[in-house]
């Protein structure tokens, strides 16, 4: 019997604006999970939405996760007190879905850019 992999879907076309627009307009959802890694890592949801609306595409970061069959999409950006972050969202049928938010450059041996 032969076994056929599912094709993963396209990224989505124009994810930079839709992100932003989301952010700007307050359409969406933070996981449970960015709460707690936002809290343990001091990153606001005021400094994460920022990242959003102003931050640039890390389309180097972007993931697919295939149990959730969807795509993760990365921002970067500083925030007014020059840290690095990256905000990971994701699209589902509800809308827009904030995964996570990571400082970068503190205790994984990276340097800010």
């Amino acid at each position: 019997m032969k076994v056929t992999k599912k094709k993963r879907p396209a990224k989505l076309e124009g994810v930079l604006l839709l992100i932003r627009k989301n952010a700007e307009e307050g359409n969406y959802t933070s996981t449970l999970h960015s709460g707690e890694r936002q809290g343990e890592r001091k990153i606001t949801i005021l400094e994460a939405l920022s990242i959003l609306r102003n931050g640039y595409r890390e389309e180097s970061k972007d993931e697919f996760k295939t149990e959730y069959s969807a795509w993760n999409y990365a921002m970067r950006g500083k925030t007014i007190d020059a840290r690095e972050l990256r905000v990971v969202v994701s699209f589902d049928a509800e809308g827009m879905l904030i995964i996570t938010a990571i400082e970068l450059g503190v205790g994984n041996g990276k340097k800010n850019r």
